[in-house]
């Protein structure tokens, strides 16, 4: 009975959003409201412990939405003054073998996209680019929904990963080296699909060594920053260097040529300059000693007594989210936006009105998300402490024993596809995953890793965004074509990903 009352908040979203088609905001304030009534009622749980939950609550809510309100000002700073724009012009110029161009466009500077944008940004650019480009629209929507999906965890600068960390309180270099090696062995695997989604086996055959190069280079140099702990540059960094190398590599699929006009390589330089800002500041501020400390001296640290139901679960004493504020790469985020700012402001890239505009459409852009995620941060910290994911978390175990960590995968899978988003379903299952690990004696680093590689790979699905790829490529009203195209190539990659997480359970306790 204890299972079944606990898995009610999470059912009644899944019930929601996908039966009723609720948005990831009501769907959350309705689980966030089911599991506080079922605490208080079916687990013992007093005002004293959800006043406790609800701070940290609070706490780890602020923690990833700085990173997404951050990421997505500096994608409107650079948006508004065109430079997305700007870049995503100038790829035609590499190739016009089409199957090349879904590479460049809808796999490489889609990854791009996701990982300084994300919320639905590469979808939206890139579709209407492909139609322009001769795609159909059916396939214009497809190639850069699978393309992105394997950056989503490391993308938006980060606020899926740290999402994870949160609900975890596993540190980021445990969790980062299987996670970034599972989301790049996908990689590879969208690579081939993207080919295959663009010109059929053909394409796949004749592109193989294109997709095996750009993959093993994104792939590496995710995984390489991501262990160095600059995590929230990792599938920035990955995409970038894919774009690099897809410039002489494009060379030898040039295809039939067209009129692209002449590449102005000085404004596209200005730009990309506002990324390069933001690697700047990053690395400053991750590699130099004297800087972190200084920006690390203000911190925001609350410590929580023991927390005790009146069942006897017991959750410890210990310190909530440490957040040190000036440090925080939602802050750090902040310094980029006014630096790159600046340098579109000289530049000459906006209009009168600039500093409105960008602050409404973010405003508008991550108002949704940001109630989706408080509401469904609580409902995660609330069951915590409550005893409901120790609840789900045994009959788990006991359910599925040793095939768990095949299923893990599918697990944020599901989550992702009913949230719309990797964060959320990190946030919703990553302590559920963590705890039945830990019954069933499985390294937890491996199982969050297959969580979150499996949502960020089934986020690409999800109603809500599909909705937002098909508005922009004309398929408005024929989501489902979409939703079926994408269901085989998004089912295979999470596949993978289960095959890896069995595998890598089986190498770490062998």
């Amino acid at each position: 009975m204890a299972f079944i009352l606990a898995l009610i908040p999470i059912l009644l979203i899944l019930v929601l959003m996908v039966g009723l088609r609720w948005g990831a905001a009501r769907a959350g304030a309705a689980g966030y409201l089911s599991a506080l009534l079922i605490a208080l009622a079916a687990f013992g749980s007093g005002p004293q412990l959800l006043a406790y939950a609800h701070a940290k609550a609070a706490l780890l809510a602020l923690d990833v939405l700085l990173i997404i309100w951050a990421a997505f000002l500096l994608y409107r700073v650079a948006d508004e003054a065109g430079a997305i724009r700007r870049i995503g012009d100038s790829l035609p110029h590499l190739t016009s073998d089409p199957g090349m161009q879904a590479l460049v466009i809808g796999w490489v500077f889609a990854s791009f996209l996701q990982g300084v944008g994300g919320f639905g940004v590469p979808v939206a650019v890139i579709a209407p680019l492909l139609v322009g480009l001769g795609f159909a629209p059916l396939s214009a929507v497809a190639i850069p929904s699978i393309g992105h999906g394997w950056a989503v965890t490391f993308g938006s600068l980060g606020s899926s990963f740290q999402a994870l960390m949160a609900a975890s309180d596993l540190p980021g270099h445990s969790l980062a080296p299987p996670a970034a090696t599972f989301l790049g062995l996908a990689g590879l695997l969208s690579g081939w699909m993207v080919a295959h989604a663009a010109g059929g086996w053909q394409a796949v055959r004749r592109l193989a060594l294109a997709v095996l190069v750009l993959g093993l280079v994104m792939g590496l140099v995710q995984y390489l920053a991501a262990v160095a702990g600059l995590w929230n540059l990792a599938a920035f960094s990955g995409s970038v260097a894919g774009l690099l190398v897809a410039f002489p590599l494009a060379r030898r699929y040039r295809g039939a040529q067209r009129d692209n006009g002449v590449l102005d390589l000085k404004a596209l330089g200005v730009a990309l300059s506002g990324y390069a800002v933001l690697v700047a500041i990053i690395l400053a501020v991750q590699l130099i000693p004297a800087l972190m400390s200084v920006l690390g001296q203000v911190e925001l640290e609350v410590h929580f007594p023991e927390i005790r139901t009146a069942l006897g679960f017991v959750t410890p004493a210990g310190p909530g989210r440490n957040i040190a504020i000036f440090r925080h790469p939602g802050f750090v985020l902040g310094y980029s936006c006014v630096l790159a700012y600046l340098i579109y402001r000289w530049a000459g890239l906006y209009r009168p009105g600039s500093v409105s505009r960008i602050l409404a459409g973010t405003l508008r852009s991550v108002l949704s998300s940001s109630v989706s995620i408080l509401s469904m941060v609580s409902m995660a910290v609330i069951m915590e402490h409550a005893g409901m994911t120790d609840a789900l978390a045994r009959g788990l175990a006991e359910g599925v024993g040793g095939i768990f960590p095949a299923v893990a995968p599918w697990i944020g899978a599901l989550g992702a596809f009913m949230t719309g988003s990797n964060t959320n379903s990190n946030v919703v299952f990553g302590a559920l995953q963590l705890r039945t690990a830990q019954l069933l004696g499985y390294g937890a680093a491996i199982i969050l890793a297959g969580q979150t590689a499996g949502a960020s790979l089934a986020s690409v699905v999800a109603p809500t965004k599909v909705v937002v790829g098909a508005s922009t490529a004309g398929m408005a009203g024929h989501e489902g074509d979409v939703m079926r195209k994408l269901s085989l190539y998004t089912g295979l990659a999470v596949l993978l990903v289960s095959l890896l997480t069995v595998m890598g359970v089986w190498l770490t306790s062998s």
